[in-house]
């Protein structure tokens, strides 16, 4: 599928992979984690699996990630929500199924209750809600956590590149969007993908989420030798069969 871009009503120009359901009402929208980019292995399995079942599609990279504009640096999560609602909003109509990876799973998280009307259900693979201030700032040293309130930056290191910049910007617009500190109130089908080996998202994290969500709809599935990114062939499967399960629960 050819990536194409459109410009939100925010200005920015966002990069995506996009189309409509012909024998299903559902469209599954991807949302990616962060840093990452519409070009990774499960979303284009995704799309594949999507298409091969009639359903729709849709996966964008926020501002400042893959082929979009602007500058990493830059991002917030106010503005990843806002790139996200967006593209749910110009490109998608009907029922859809949030797919969400990782911080793609607080977007998810977010997206649906902005727009719970339209949400037929959630599957999270290692979700991170929270995660600037529950999981990023205190795994800082006293050193950066000093280096970003004096200069507004610091460099963390990473598993999966470059080291990523870390703005005060983030860590502080991150507050403001906590969730799991009170009931999530959505009643969707909710699939929950968490590694137990995962080292970025501890599963205890993602499972508060089983604690907070008001759905009675969620299952939680614990891979005992999963990692973070759940990519393995047998993780794919897993997913796959995962949405197909929820095709079947919210578009009989």
């Amino acid at each position: 599928m050819t990536t194409e871009h459109f410009t939100s009503p925010h200005g920015r120009r966002l990069a995506c992979r996009r189309f409509a359901p012909v024998r299903s009402d559902l469209t599954y929208v991807w949302l990616c984690g962060f840093k990452s980019d519409i070009s990774g292995t499960k979303v284009m399995q995704l799309e594949d699996w999507a298409r091969g079942h009639g359903h729709g599609f849709l996966a964008f990279d926020y501002s400042g990630h893959g082929g979009s504009s602007g500058a990493f640096e830059d991002g917030t999560i106010s503005l990843w929500r806002e790139d996200a609602l967006d593209a749910i909003d110009a490109l998608t109509d009907g029922p859809l199924v949030l797919v969400g990876s990782s911080m793609g799973g607080w977007m998810a998280l977010l997206a649906a209750l902005a727009r719970r009307e339209r949400i037929a259900g959630m599957v999270l693979i290692a979700p991170a809600p929270d995660f600037t201030e529950k999981l990023m700032w205190p795994e800082f040293t006293p050193v950066q956590q000093e280096e970003i309130l004096r200069t507004g930056l610091t460099l963390r290191p990473s598993d999966y590149g470059d080291p990523y910049p870390i703005t005060r910007a983030l860590i502080e617009d991150g507050r403001s969007w906590q969730i799991l500190g009170a009931p999530i109130d959505l009643e969707c089908p909710v699939r929950i993908l968490q590694g137990a080996e995962d080292p970025d998202v501890p599963w205890q994290h993602a499972f508060r989420l089983v604690e907070a969500m008001s759905t009675r709809d969620l299952v939680f599935t614990l891979i005992k030798d999963g990692d973070h990114r759940l990519s393995r062939e047998q993780d794919i499967a897993r997913l796959l069969a995962t949405c197909d399960e929820l095709a079947g629960l919210t578009n009989p």
